[in-house]
């Protein structure tokens, strides 16, 4: 094989918004395509599963259709502007997720207005022009910013329910701002106004800024349901919302009423084969001369088909430190290639000289996602350093019971929530997070692959791990961790 310089080599970047080669290298799905047919609005996910570049390849869809696509990222702070702003539930006594919804639902709906209306001044009668009148008489010259008009929407219900206003006047003021009956009449114009066109809303990167307060839930769980609203309100329009599976399963609003919109959450997930076809499409993108190869053939040309360590397959040793997210393997790519030393192929030599550095980076990013849900998390995972990574169902019981009765040393944050739970519990909390992986038995070894017997939460969605006798943690956090192998395999 000809030797070709490995500075030619680049997989992309992990930011789907800074991508530049994200369209030209999509993988189509079915969560794609549902989306593209309407079957699906909400978009559940991990961090790095791709969720901004489906919206990113289906807005460019839609846009070429003649269609109207609006993009709302949240500013990263808006989460800390709101809970400054408003008052604590307890002080304003006020149920918050209501309001949020009906402020969310205001802002969606004004700034559609706003964009049907962008040359409003040429109408002289119809919707559009019954639109334009009310955004002249009533928002020239307001703030324009999607979070400016939701806070200003809050602060009036806020002043109403707090004021002192008589309750007459007080509960008809606010019923008059939940149902939106500023804009109410103004619902049917939107409709007659796409006739020849839909809209479409993304909403992403809710992640940003996220801080788990009061706010940030009813933030997200009015979002949530003003999305579900308008959606069976308007046939022209859509509003699709985007939100990592953490957060969702961790807001009980949400969660709890999972059963009543289940058609129409969509589980953004990955398997090897995908994420072959992604690094296929990237390599390809650098060597269009392989554009006819098939993915192994492509991957082939810049990794040693088999590598020296075992005679492990290189994309299934690259492929088992992941958890199925296109950043990541994205991002271990990246790494083998700039930190080597040689020219491709790469061998086990090479990929093993980046992955100290990749495990280390995935595991404090994994401990970042979790945040909130599980403070002080990595000090947890520290306590598993220097030790066997095969994990016999005895010696992790006994392990982490030493973890939560307090013989081994963790973070004051991890104290607090391990207090209240059990081993079993703080076994499944590192299965649901990826870190560790369990040995597959009964009807479940048909998920396998091939030369590998243990299974993960991003390869099977729920799993009664009380069945399982052996797990092993997963080899993405091992380097990091110098764990080593049992000396019984």
């Amino acid at each position: 094989m000809t030797m070709i310089k490995k500075d030619k080599i680049n997989f992309g970047v992990p930011a789907a918004e800074r991508d530049n080669d994200l369209i030209d290298c999509f993988v189509t799905s079915d969560t794609f395509r549902n989306l593209q047919q309407g079957k699906k609005t909400i978009i559940l996910g991990n961090r790095g599963s791709g969720k901004s570049a489906l919206f990113r390849k289906l807005s460019q869809e839609e846009r070429q259709k003649g269609n109207i696509t609006i993009e709302l990222s949240p500013e990263e702070y808006s989460y800390e502007l709101l809970s400054e702003t408003m008052k604590k539930e307890a002080e304003g006594a006020w149920a918050k997720h209501g309001a949020y919804a009906a402020a969310w639902k205001y802002v969606i709906f004004i700034t559609i207005m706003k964009h049907l209306t962008k040359h409003g001044r040429a109408f002289k009668r119809g919707p559009e022009a019954k639109i334009y009148s009310y955004l002249r008489d009533n928002h020239e010259g307001v703030d324009t910013n999607p979070i400016g008009i939701m806070i200003s929407y809050l602060k009036r219900m806020e002043g109403i329910k707090i004021g002192k206003y008589e309750a007459g006047i007080k509960a008809k003021e606010l019923k008059r701002l939940y149902s939106l009956e500023e804009i109410s009449t103004l619902i049917p114009s939107i409709e007659e106004a796409c006739q020849n066109k839909k809209i479409i809303v993304f909403v992403d990167e809710l992640d940003k800024g996220w801080d788990a307060s009061e706010d940030a839930i009813s933030y997200v769980a009015g979002l949530f349901n003003s999305a579900v609203s308008i959606n069976s309100q308007l046939k022209k329009v859509k509003v699709l919302v985007s939100l990592r599976k953490e957060l969702y399963e961790n807001i009980p609003a949400l969660y709890e009423d999972a059963q009543k919109v289940r058609d129409i959450i969509v589980n953004l997930e990955w398997d090897e084969t995908k994420l072959l076809e992604l690094i296929g499409r990237r390599i390809s993108k650098v060597f269009p001369e392989t554009k006819n190869n098939s993915y192994d053939e492509r991957w082939g040309k810049i990794f040693s088909t088999t590598l020296d360590y075992r005679q492990t397959k290189s994309f299934n040793y690259i492929v088992d430190r992941t958890l199925y997210r296109p950043r990541e393997i994205i991002q271990f790519c990246n790494d083998v290639s700039e930190q080597a030393t040689t020219d491709i192929p790469f061998n086990y030599k090479q990929i093993a000289e980046a992955e100290y550095s990749y495990s280390e980076s995935r595991l404090k990013d994994i401990c970042g996602e979790y945040r909130f849900q599980y403070p002080g998390i990595q000090s947890v995972m520290e306590t598993f350093r220097g030790l066997s990574y095969n994990l016999p169902r005895d010696f992790l019981e006994e392990h982490v019971l030493s973890i939560l009765i307090g013989e081994l040393p963790i973070d004051s944050n991890a104290r607090t929530w391990c207090e209240d739970i059990d081993p079993e519990k703080l076994i499944n909390i590192f299965w649901t997070i990826g870190f560790i992986r369990a040995q597959a038995v009964g009807g479940v070894k048909a998920r396998r692959r091939s030369g590998s017997s243990y299974l993960g939460s991003h390869q099977i969605s729920s799993l009664n791990l009380r069945n399982i006798q052996r797990f092993h943690v997963h080899p993405m956090f091992r380097s990091y961790l110098g764990m080593k192998e049992s000396r019984s395999r």
